[in-house]
């Protein structure tokens, strides 16, 4: 097993911080006519407002994901007020550039290399697939920062569905007239979608009283009219921040809502859909 930290301002130092936890496993074969035994990997970018990264959506997410054939990097980005946006964008497109570029280290296909976010990390990574062709430009150094598909939980992805304080959180100290100049790069997400965007695997719950599921529907109804591949579950029942759907990170899980740990598997089978390995 390889478990480190990696600073991402010790290899792109356009950033003001960031990291991954790396959480790998490493070739169980050890003989020869193995050694290009790879794994998917899928980098998590956990919610919070953008005000902190949560760990509920951190760890156990990632525990999931190993177990169940991906190498798993847990990306903490630096929250508002201490940086302002497009800090979080540069740090996740170059957490992918990161993956990408030192795959053989972590035992990595490059090719396939997945982000699923929550909430705002939801929002994150939706601004990610959105937006990746301008992230070079902005973090001021070529990134290679397509993400393979993207998995999007419970997603903040445009004001006119509500959760606008999500937005609003990341432009904290800008002026108004800077403010507008962002408002169609991180407010209404749906509308910069493209053919081009990655397939996407989304869903949320019918019952969210924080990030309304009618984001989500937004953004899936976007991805169909530019005929980019997607799967949508809404949820009848769950709070909003369920993580993984299991009782071990929520303090309780009412009716239906058992269903929603059934999300990890659907993502996982849509994203093998990408992939080249037979396991």
């Amino acid at each position: 097993m390889k478990a480190n930290v990696i600073q991402l301002k010790d290899y792109y130092p356009n950033v003001q911080g960031g990291c991954l936890n790396c959480i790998a496993m490493e070739n169980p074969w050890g003989v020869a006519g193995h050694e290009n035994w790879r794994r998917p990997a899928v980098i998590i970018a956990p919610g919070g407002g953008y005000t902190h990264v949560s760990k509920r959506e951190g760890e156990p997410v990632a525990m999931e994901f190993l177990a169940k054939g991906f190498q798993a990097f847990i990306l903490t980005y630096v929250c508002s007020p201490e940086a302002r946006y497009p800090e979080q964008l540069i740090e996740i497109a170059s957490a992918v550039d990161y993956v990408r570029k030192h795959a053989d280290e972590y035992s990595v296909n490059p090719n396939e290399v997945f982000v699923v976010g929550f909430s705002a990390g939801g929002h994150l990574t939706a601004n990610l697939a959105v937006g990746y062709e301008g992230v070079s430009e902005l973090a001021g150094v070529e990134l290679d920062c397509k993400p393979t598909a993207v998995g999007l939980s419970y997603a903040a992805i445009s004001e006119k569905a509500g959760c606008k304080r999500v937005q609003d959180t990341l432009l904290i100290g800008y002026s108004e007239e800077e403010k507008e100049r962002f408002h169609n790069k991180i407010r209404c997400l749906d509308k910069a979608v493209t053919k081009r965007t990655p397939p996407s695997f989304i869903w949320a719950t019918a019952t969210d009283q924080v990030v309304f599921c009618q984001h989500s529907l937004l953004f899936a109804t976007a991805l169909a009219k530019k005929g980019v591949p997607f799967e949508l579950h809404i949820y009848p029942e769950g709070k909003h921040g369920r993580s993984t759907g299991s009782l071990e990170v929520n303090d309780e899980m009412p009716g239906n809502s058992g269903r929603l740990s059934g999300w990890v598997d659907n993502c996982i089978k849509f994203f093998r859909a990408y992939c080249v390995e037979k396991f």
